[in-house]
């Protein structure tokens, strides 16, 4: 029988706040000759919360405990409790992320978050989980084409590039429908990003005409990223960390987000959602970005929870070799290794930036013999340095690494082998505890907040 992880999904916005709970079903698509090859072959959405407006007590503080309850709301009326979940992840996203207690708000959602859930932030994560929410990637496989994915949302616009073989590059951009805010046709909220950008000031009249240079700035630099215009230094202002590289053949853009909504639905009125989203969305649908071929997610504004619900967790190879261990094993940050330099050296050095234990990361799909996997742990074994020797490998011999490393580290130190993982510096690793049939189900993520806005 097919085992199943009950997961969750999060998505604190700029402009909303909701929950997903979905049923990951693992199988094995090997032979029965063969070592398991354990997959996520099915996502399903169990249940799907409102979409709530993401509660704020001023313009730089989330209402940690209104979120809570809207969160604690959701559980309930799903019939499910904390304990239930297995995997998934709390992803705040775009201004949301830059206000003054977002790590306050991811204390508060603590207790909702089962045993193996992660309080997650990052651009380029939060590109490929929208992304794939939407079915950027599932589109790119399925008809060999190139996409484009722009998940537009209230404070920050997500890309990502997919073609038939998987992620190409991510990136991220200040660009929101919700970067100015308006009540009673007046200006309440400008964001910091667009200082310098614009003149408009609290307490100004909103109209149309007034707010069309604003809205022609943001479209124009989405139209840059999509290589639809010559690059100026208004995109450098405001990409976030990078923007992404564009594929030399012609691609599809895809959209996504709370503006994405806005372009399906067209509502009449210009500040229909007390912002500037359906201002943006017009222009969007009128701009170059919508004269090629280009599609729309068929539930826009949930791809992100989609995304963090059903595809935050990946699966680790069958091969694996775990001793000494506690699950959750949480945010273990990722140092990778070249396999040309010396190991132990650069062990030495990598882990010496860190207080707490790191997985180091061995690249490289060259199969190798046994003789060498024995050298292999010996490098190693000298350069583990830690309470603990954790390690992810490209190639599937993890099991036989561990055992190798087992014979030669101290009988209590814990030892985590993991293989068929492709882990870079600057991520980190969430770990729960094993399947029944020996993977590891795992989370790859950065957990890197951005600097408060006051």
């Amino acid at each position: 029988m097919a085992e199943q992880l009950l997961s969750v999904g999060i998505d604190v916005g700029t402009t909303t706040s909701q929950l997903i709970f979905s049923r990951l079903t693992i199988a094995n698509s090997a032979s029965s000759f063969s070592v398991p090859k354990l997959e996520i072959a099915q996502r399903e959405i169990l249940f799907e919360s409102d979409i709530s407006f993401t509660p704020l007590l001023n313009a730089c503080t989330i209402d940690a405990s209104g979120l809570r309850e809207i969160v604690a709301a959701a559980y309930k009326k799903a019939g499910i409790h904390p304990e239930q979940v297995e995997t998934g992840a709390v992803i705040i996203t775009g201004e949301t992320a830059r206000k003054e207690n977002a790590r306050t708000v991811l204390q508060a959602l603590a207790e909702f978050a089962g045993d193996f859930v992660v309080a997650t932030a990052g651009p380029e994560l939060e590109s490929i989980l929208a992304a794939k929410g939407a079915g950027a990637d599932r589109y790119a496989a399925e008809t060999g084409k190139t996409v484009l994915h722009m998940d537009i949302g209230g404070g920050t616009s997500n890309l990502a590039v997919y073609d038939e073989n998987g992620l190409v590059d991510a990136g991220c951009l200040n660009v929101g429908g919700r970067l100015l805010k308006i009540e009673n046709s007046k200006i309440t909220y400008v964001s910091p990003v667009l200082e310098g950008l614009v003149s408009l000031s609290l307490g100004e009249t909103a109209t149309e005409e007034k707010l069309r240079p604003l809205i022609r700035l943001l479209t124009d630099t989405l139209e840059q990223a999509a290589g639809l215009q010559p690059e100026t230094k208004l995109l450098r202002r405001l990409t976030t960390s990078k923007t992404v590289k564009l594929p030399p053949k012609p691609f599809t853009i895809s959209f996504s987000g709370g503006v994405a909504q806005a372009m399906l639905e067209r509502p009449a009125n210009p500040f229909a959602f007390g912002d500037i989203g359906a201002l943006l969305a017009r222009a969007i649908l009128d701009s170059r970005l919508c004269k090629g071929e280009h599609r729309i997610s068929p539930s826009p504004i949930r791809a992100t929870v989609i995304g963090a619900g059903c595809h935050s967790t990946t699966l680790s190879g069958s091969t694996v070799f775990l001793r000494r261990l506690q699950y959750p094993i949480k945010n273990l940050p990722v140092c990778q290794l070249n396999p040309k330099l010396p190991l132990a050296a650069q062990m030495r050095q990598k882990a010496a930036a860190f207080e707490e234990n790191v997985i180091f990361s061995l690249p490289g799909r060259r199969e190798i013999g046994f003789d060498q996997v024995v050298e292999l742990a010996k490098e190693l074994q000298v350069g583990f340095t830690g309470k603990a020797a954790f390690i992810a490998l490209e190639q599937d011999c993890a099991k036989a690494l561990g055992q190798c490393l087992a014979l030669l580290l101290p009988e209590n130190t814990p030892i985590l082998c993991l293989d068929g993982l492709t882990l870079e510096d600057g991520a980190y690793l969430d770990v729960a505890r094993p399947l029944a049939e020996g993977a590891v189900p795992v989370i790859i993520k950065t957990l890197v907040l951005p600097t408060a806005t006051k």
